[in-house]
């Protein structure tokens, strides 16, 4: 995959027009992609943050000075506040700096004693990064090539690849996941035989037990009644029980909370109403808990900006399915121990 680099090129402009474009030639050259912001102005606060944003989403903050640090802003000049934003946000900084022996004309030069100051002192910030200096077009030509490759080579940044390369997120998402699963794959695979036929045994008699000791408090509205009533405690694996086999196929809640309000209805000559006739949000739970035990998923699927629906799907997994049939033949067997014994 070929990746290309974005890298900021800082300087004031006027004074090295000629340089500016022999740094975007040598940037453009090697593959990477020179940035530059000459139709932002740093003074306007909208276009600083505009050129900030850019720099933090650069790979290399390439910077070039000779005698002016450009305008001022806050008592601070272009290029430092340039310098110090690339700084903050960890970007590596290349420094071209003009040397002592370069032939400059007066009329490229600071003229305010302050800023004279100001800039030297920047100067000598530059020179705790990597660096070069460069006393001539030619000489800078050099230097600038050199400092590149070195530092690309050496310290390369994430980069950039064209889209049709990139690797989607979705992409990405699903191999993570197949990752894991195959992961979950060999770790089940390394019980094999009788072993992992006992720990799916010995999995399954612990959730029954689970649900043979959780109680839950469940009332009932009935079609005469102006509120809920009649409150009674159920063991969670009677819901089991019962739920299983309607949890082949798909049930809402609204289904599930009418089909309990009749088949554990302690009063069964007044009838339910047919709108949750137990609480929703009792009825809730309860699934919720199943689907912490991986007894039950929820199978709704809302489509893309689709309204959010009001009622769930539940189904039944295939560790529920397996969990009822080991309760199931656990009875089965029990009853066939009482039958007497044929002559």
């Amino acid at each position: 995959m070929y990746k290309k680099y974005l890298i900021f090129i800082s300087s004031t402009q006027d004074d090295v027009k000629a340089e500016r474009r022999e740094l975007i030639r040598i940037i453009s050259e090697q593959g990477s992609v020179p940035v530059t912001m000459d139709a932002f102005d740093i003074t306007k606060e909208e276009d600083r943050k505009i050129i900030y944003k850019v720099i933090e989403e650069c790979d290399y903050f390439l910077n070039l000075t000779a005698y002016k640090g450009g305008e001022a802003v806050d008592k601070t000049c272009a290029l430092e506040l340039e310098y110090s934003h690339a700084v903050r946000n960890s970007v590596p900084i290349l420094a071209l700096i003009i040397g002592e022996k370069a032939r400059w004309k007066d009329s490229k030069k600071e003229k305010k004693p302050a800023a004279k100051k100001a800039l030297e002192i920047f100067k000598k910030r530059l020179q705790g990064h990597t660096h070069e200096t460069w006393i001539n077009l030619n000489d800078l030509r050099q230097k600038a090539m050199g400092l590149l490759i070195r530092e690309l080579n050496l310290n390369p940044r994430r980069g950039w690849v064209p889209a049709t390369e990139a690797v989607e997120p979705t992409v990405a998402n699903e191999l993570c996941r197949i990752l894991r699963e195959n992961e979950n794959l060999r770790n089940q695979i390394k019980m094999t035989g009788t072993d992992f036929t006992k720990h799916l045994r010995d999995q399954i008699n612990h959730t029954l037990k689970i649900l043979s000791v959780t109680r839950i408090s469940l009332s009932f509205y009935y079609t005469d009644g102006q509120n809920w009533e009649n409150t009674q405690v159920f063991r969670y694996l009677k819901f089991f029980r019962l739920l299983a086999p309607e949890l082949s196929t798909p049930k809402t809640t609204v289904e599930i909370s009418y089909f309990l309000g009749n088949v554990v209805n302690p009063t069964l000559e007044r009838p339910v109403r047919k709108d949750y006739p137990t609480p929703s949000n009792t009825v809730k739970k309860i699934m919720m808990d199943f689907a912490l035990l991986n007894l039950v998923k929820c199978t709704a699927k809302i489509a893309p900006n689709a309204p959010p629906v009001d009622d769930e799907d539940w189904e039944l997994t295939e560790y529920g399915k397996e969990t009822y049939a080991t309760y199931r033949l656990h009875h089965m067997e029990k009853s066939l121990e009482k039958q007497p014994e044929n002559p």
